[in-house]
Order: structure tokens, then sequence, then C-alpha cells
């Protein structure tokens, strides 16, 4: 196959690579907006390698003009969550959207791999739209926790390294800290509410910390540079005694200070 054609395949693939980044973490971002826990940490993606994809195809038999029908994962996603909790959380987000259509799905956590591999897999229909047209390709989505995937990236490399097959002494070494990642797994959820309060907590200081910031730097433009520099230093005061009743009080306080400006600028 010529280069100029590998590069038309799989142009609709990056596109929607891209698409699905913005989106889901435009998810994380709503989610920490409004102060609360995101049950997504973070999310990657990637386009398989022309050399990745022959080599699936050359596996599995694909023919190459049923590159598009017959290989799910050109386009992957990866979503990583903190909590095995989570990740139910996340599948049902990605089944109440119009704009992912389920083709299919895996549960690789209820139902690890004999290697001890743990993930949960959702294969979409996505509308990719160009400038040909609206094309209709297949993604996979691959949604587990931090130490899941910290164990599946080890073992996807000795998979690399060991095409013949992974040694045997090595193989029992993975399964071994495969048991101990869902051990991890399911002591870290024991402590989940802990954290999640710690984390939200959090978001909520920064939201209010940044609501404060704006309304300053809008103040020096329409108010006296010493008085908005008093308050500015009453701001930095009460940040350092770490108390955020204090913060969220000077914060409504700040707001009712912006409102007399806007209210004195509209006179």
């Amino acid at each position: 196959m010529e280069i100029q054609l590998w590069k038309e395949i799989l142009s609709p693939y990056e596109q929607a690579v891209d698409e699905l980044l913005v989106k889901f973490n435009h998810i994380i971002m709503q989610y920490k907006s409004m102060g609360k826990y995101s049950p997504i940490e973070s999310v990657t993606g990637r386009v398989k390698t022309v050399s990745s994809i022959i080599d699936k195809l050359q596996k599995k038999n694909i023919p190459m003009d049923r590159i598009v029908e017959e290989m799910d994962d050109i386009a992957g996603i990866r979503i990583m969550c903190q909590f095995t909790e989570d990740i139910s959380k996340v599948v049902e987000i990605i089944r109440g959207r119009q704009d992912m259509r389920i083709r299919e799905e895996k549960d690789y956590i209820a139902n690890a791999k004999a290697s001890g591999y743990q993930s949960y897999h959702i294969i979409l229909d996505y509308d990719v739209y160009t400038v040909n047209g609206c094309t209709t390709i297949q993604a996979e989505i691959q949604i587990r926790t931090m130490a899941m995937n910290f164990w599946a990236t080890i073992e996807h490399s000795l998979q690399y390294k060991y095409r013949k097959g992974i040694p045997e002494d090595i193989r029992a070494k993975l399964k071994n800290a495969a048991d101990a990642t869902v051990a991890l797994d399911r002591e870290m959820s024991y402590v989940r509410g802990e954290i999640m309060d710690a984390q939200n907590s959090f978001n909520i200081k920064a939201n209010i910390v940044s609501e404060i910031i704006v309304n300053i730097q809008n103040l020096y433009k329409v108010g006296n540079p010493r008085e908005i520099q008093k308050i500015q230093d009453e701001f930095y005061s009460i940040y350092k005694k770490d108390d955020m009743e204090l913060l969220e009080n000077f914060a409504k306080q700040l707001d009712i200070i912006a409102e007399g400006y806007k209210a004195q600028s509209v006179r």
C-alpha cells in the first residue's frame, strides 16, 4: 500500500482521537469546576502506527481492504480512574452520550484474563466529519485504574520483547504482580471516601481562589489602586491562615464590593 493511502486511511482516526480527548478532558473540567470529584483522573489517546497495524493484519489474517471494518483499535483512548468503583461510573457516562455509539463491551475486570490483565473495554462507532463528509470509524476505549494501567504497561512491554512468548518464570511473576494490583485497588477502595473528601476540598478551595483573583484583577481596572492593594493584601493574609470559612467569607464580601463598583459604573 502506498504511503499516501495510509495517510488517508489514518486521518479520520487521528481526528477522532483528538475530538474524544477534548470531550473526556472537558468532562474532567466540568466536575472540577463544580467542585465535584471526577471519576476520570486522566485520559490519553493514540492512533496505531502503520507497523502495528500491519503486524495485526498478519496475525489475524485480515485482508488489507477490510481494515476499517475488522480493526476496532486503530483509534485508542485510555481513561485512568483512581478507584475501581469509578470505572462503572465512566461506563455509564459513555452509555448516556449520543455522540458515542457503543458497539461492544468487554469486562476484563469481572473476568480478568489468565495473564492477570484487567481493564474495561468499549468499542465505539464514532462519526468523524471531514472535508469529504461524514465517515464512521471504530474506536476502542480502555478504562482502568492507575494500578491496572501500571501492570498493563509493563506486560505490554514484555509482550513486545518476547514475541514468541513470555518465559514461564516471568509470566508467573507478572501474575503475582497482578494479584498485588487487585489487592492494592481493594485497599484504596477502603479509604475512597476520605480521599474523595480531601480532593473535593482542594477543588473547592482552588475554585474560590480563582474567583477571588479574577475579582481583584477586575477591580484594579475600575477602583482606586491603593484600596485594591489593601484588598489584595488582606486576601494573601487570609490565604496563609488556611481557613476555608474565612476564605469563603472573604470571597462573599469581595463579590459585594465588585457589585458596588459595577453599580457605580452603570450610573
